[in-house]
């Protein structure tokens, strides 16, 4: 499980970044996109979508970092990123 601090930015591409909950992430099917131990691979790209709210990220530098955008319920789009715990 790879478990990132979060942020999000509103107002525009200029605006500040506010701390949003933590992210923790695993992905498994036959192999680990994200292993149940360690990050997912640069590049790796995750979209998801439900009631509690829809995102699509990418992650870098190995895993360490990701950046995107979010939509919350009853929420605009944000900006959406994060750094491994």
């Amino acid at each position: 499980m790879a478990t990132y601090r979060t942020q999000i930015q509103y107002g525009g591409p200029n605006a500040d970044w506010h701390d949003d909950a933590d992210l923790s992430i695993v992905v498994q099917n036959r192999n680990s996109v994200i292993p149940e131990k360690g990050r997912p691979a640069t590049g790796t790209q995750l979209t998801w979508s439900g009631p509690e709210g829809n995102a699509t990220i990418t992650f870098f530098d190995d895993g360490a970092g990701f950046q995107g955008s979010a939509q919350f319920p009853g929420e605009g789009p944000v900006g959406y990123r994060g750094q491994a715990r």
